[in-house]
């Protein structure tokens, strides 16, 4: 099975097992370019509280500076960012709903919507999927990378492979291991994940013929990288959006005995990834509109997670030419 078709799979069924919120294909690194294929977010003691206020991810310029709810900011002078950076990082605060504009004497001012919580988020855990244990690709580099930087609490692998002692062996310890049949959905924990340090880390960088380099992080700076990491999960989720379904007449609407909507395709018999298997070029392909879906009422039906949490959804631009009353 195709890495696109497994990790839906795996996050289509275990979401009903988890308090936590998922979500696909996010940077989790410090300084790298790692990208971890699923973060799971577990709800900290003020987890309402981050629901409530808004349902997008709030930019981390904004989370950093000193905009809260009370008085209005000037944004190009709250915001440590370059000048050409902050209308795009106030339009995206605005679309999260955690911002809102307003203006006094002809200058454009913004505040928050509500307070940010304190401890929202409980633990990351990284899950690392590669179905085919024989064609791993860049994995054990990948693992090392993830528990010397310990950026996340956990991380697991999820394959569909067999595992043999000789594969524990080629792994970390601290690194957990779970054996996942996308098509049953039955999930056996082969190995338990060790947490990690949350103190400080050390990020592999570029490797060089003898040597590698490496970057020290330290924990203030892990706590401020979790907290962009969080932020994105929350806001993201793992559904694949609107547009990325295809223009076919076969394409499904599929739930795989878990979670959806997933693009499952009847013609192939399992669940495919859009971008690289379906169009003119398939066998299969019949030209149609795209399925219908909605995976934001999918993810408030199946989480905690509410999107019309917030006074009102809001748009970029809503109220930026208003004076107030």
């Amino acid at each position: 099975m195709r890495e696109y078709a497994f990790e839906l799979a795996l996050c289509a069924h275990y979401e009903s097992e988890t308090d936590g919120l998922l979500a696909r294909q996010l940077g989790a690194s410090c300084h790298g370019s790692r990208v971890m294929d699923v973060v799971e977010l577990e709800p900290g003691p003020g987890f309402d509280g981050r629901v409530s206020l808004c349902p997008g991810t709030i930019p981390a310029p904004v989370l950093e500076s000193d905009i809260g709810p009370g008085t209005a900011r000037a944004p190009r002078r709250a915001l440590d960012v370059h000048p050409d950076r902050v209308e795009g990082i106030v339009d995206a605060a605005v679309d999260a709903g955690y911002l809102e504009r307003e203006r006094r004497n002809g200058r454009e001012m913004v505040r928050a919507t509500g307070r940010y919580p304190d401890e929202w988020l409980g633990s990351l855990r990284g899950i690392e999927n590669k179905p085919d244990l024989g064609r791993p690709g860049d994995l054990q580099e990948q693992l090392r990378t993830d528990v010397s930087l310990a950026l996340l609490d956990e991380v697991v692998l999820a394959t569909a492979s067999h595992v043999t002692g000789a594969h524990l062996n080629r792994i970390p310890e601290a690194v957990g291991v779970w054996r996942f049949d996308p098509e049953t959905g039955e999930r056996e924990v082969v190995r338990e994940p060790t947490p990690l340090d949350d103190e400080w880390g050390v990020e592999p960088l570029d490797e060089h013929p003898g040597r590698t380099e490496v970057r020290v992080v330290s924990a203030a700076e892990k706590r401020r990288a979790r907290r962009r990491l969080a932020e994105r999960a929350f806001g993201k989720g793992w559904r694949p959006a609107p547009e990325a379904w295809p223009d076919c007449a076969r394409i499904a609407v599929g739930e795989r005995g878990g979670t959806g909507p997933v693009p499952d395709c009847p013609w192939k018999g399992r669940i495919v990834d859009p971008a690289a298997e379906c169009g003119p070029a398939c066998e299969g392909f019949v030209s149609g509109a795209a399925p219908s879906v909605d995976p934001e009422s999918a993810r408030a039906d199946a989480t905690a997670w509410d999107p019309d949490a917030g006074e009102r959804r809001r748009q970029t631009g809503l109220g930026r030419f208003v004076d107030p009353e």
